[in-house]
């Protein structure tokens, strides 16, 4: 099982997944930021050679991380597509996720790459920009905001300790938490931590936090 760190935002426990993935236990919800669906096979339809299975292998670390703590409903928060909707090679590896999981809840805040969901039939919730629960505002680009914590993704955030290689990190500032990008195919944002920031490493069977939080 993989390690998971539980903390609190805005007062209300959450928990942190070593493969890049949070849940709200009061909502049964799992958390992931920028899956980039399809993202490989795009790049391969235009004649960029790019190794297969990463969007199965995404999907299988969803199932394991659903698995792993119970949850009822998964949450995107923004960027579930990148590029085309209609690449038989990742829609076969969704459709198969979904046959796991039948049951299985998906919503998703508007990314800059999702476009191309409304044509794109993949049976899940379509949020908006941005969604107002309980003590969080979910949205896909960091913006504070006077109704609650910001939960978000789009900068793939990533810190590099001495000696060790960049790592995707969840970057807790007041008032906003940033998740990592879920994908495997991502590149990263190097942040700095400012004042009364933190970050979270993990880099997907481990999980080592930085600053205060």
């Amino acid at each position: 099982m993989l390690e998971t760190l539980d903390i609190e935002l805005a007062g209300e426990p959450v928990r942190l997944l070593a493969d890049r993935a949070m849940y709200w236990p009061a909502r049964r919800r799992l958390f992931i930021a920028d899956l980039h669906l399809g993202k490989a096979d795009t790049f391969r339809a235009a004649g960029i050679a790019l190794p297969r299975g990463g969007t199965a292998l995404d999907l299988s670390r969803i199932s394991a991380s659903v698995d792993a703590t119970g949850a009822t409903s998964v949450w995107v928060l923004g960027d579930m597509l990148h590029g085309r909707a209609d690449l038989s090679s990742w829609r076969a590896a969704w459709e198969d996720f979904r046959k796991l999981h039948p049951r299985l809840s998906i919503a998703v805040v508007d990314g800059n790459h999702d476009r191309a969901l409304q044509q794109a039939r993949l049976d899940i919730e379509r949020l908006g920009d941005a969604v107002h629960d309980g003590p969080f505002v979910l949205r896909h680009d960091p913006a504070l905001d006077p109704r609650g914590h910001v939960l978000c993704g789009h900068l793939h955030p990533v810190l590099k300790l001495p000696g060790q290689p960049r790592t995707q990190a969840f970057w807790l500032q007041p008032g906003c938490t940033i998740l990592p990008a879920f994908s495997a195919f991502t590149g990263g944002y190097l942040l700095r931590l400012g004042e009364g920031d933190s970050a979270v490493l993990c880099n997907g069977s481990a999980l080592l936090a930085v600053g205060a939080h």
